[in-house]
């Protein structure tokens, strides 16, 4: 078994019966905290494979954004979080895969597409690590690349308030009013078998930078910030 047939093996009852537990117990916690509320949850697919792609200005972000659907999500995280053992085993047990920061990083690629390929929900955060204020950064094409390399739709996502829970650099956690919009789903070409195409990422980026901002306002105003 090849090492990403085995990380997609982890969709077994007993890994998806986990993912549901902690998922239920972390929702729990954060809707105390938060009281997050989700709009635009009927643009979640129910079935089939879809990139989501929030803006990112908090720790928290992860699991606020699980709460937009019960499907099981997939993610990736800085590869320095797997190297605490037991945070790396329960982070893959969730579904979570590491990615090295500032590289071209085949495997995780490879990962990204073969989630995809399965069926399975993908978040990616298209801006990269963390940032701050209200302006949506210069986004990675990561996102749009294994959208289009998959054939699957890409969904903008603003999460509003989540920089208030968490600042960047902080380990505290404090109570703020957080909204989820979720965006539209933005349509891709079918699957092509060669290489994505440079312009058609590029213009699947331009305009999930332009929704994102949209969101991420919408979000910010709903959320009082």
């Amino acid at each position: 078994m090849s090492e990403v047939e085995s990380f997609l093996s982890g969709n077994s009852f007993l890994s998806r019966a986990f993912y549901s537990v902690v998922r239920a117990l972390l929702q729990g916690i954060f809707l105390l905290l938060t009281r997050v509320k989700v709009y635009g949850r009927e643009n979640i697919p129910r079935h089939g494979a879809f990139v989501l792609a929030p803006v990112h200005r908090s720790n928290v972000d992860t699991p606020l954004v699980s709460a937009v659907t019960n499907r099981r999500l997939r993610f990736m995280g800085k590869d320095s979080l797997w190297r605490i053992r037991p945070i790396g085993a329960v982070l893959s047990a969730l579904g979570g895969f590491p990615v090295s920061r500032g590289t071209a990083d085949r495997e995780a690629l490879s990962r990204c597409i073969a989630v995809l390929e399965s069926g399975q929900p993908l978040v990616l955060f298209p801006e990269g690590e963390r940032k701050s204020g209200p302006i949506v950064q210069p986004l990675f094409d990561g996102a749009a690349y294994v959208a289009v390399k998959a054939g699957v739709p890409i969904i903008p996502v603003g999460i509003g308030g989540s920089e208030g829970v968490m600042i960047k650099g902080s380990k505290m956690i404090h109570p703020r009013k957080c909204v989820i919009v979720v965006g539209q789903p933005l349509a891709v070409m079918p699957r092509s078998q060669g290489p994505a195409s440079r312009s058609v990422v590029n213009e699947l980026s331009l305009q999930l930078h332009t929704n994102l901002q949209r969101l991420f306002d919408e979000a910010q105003s709903r959320a009082g910030c």
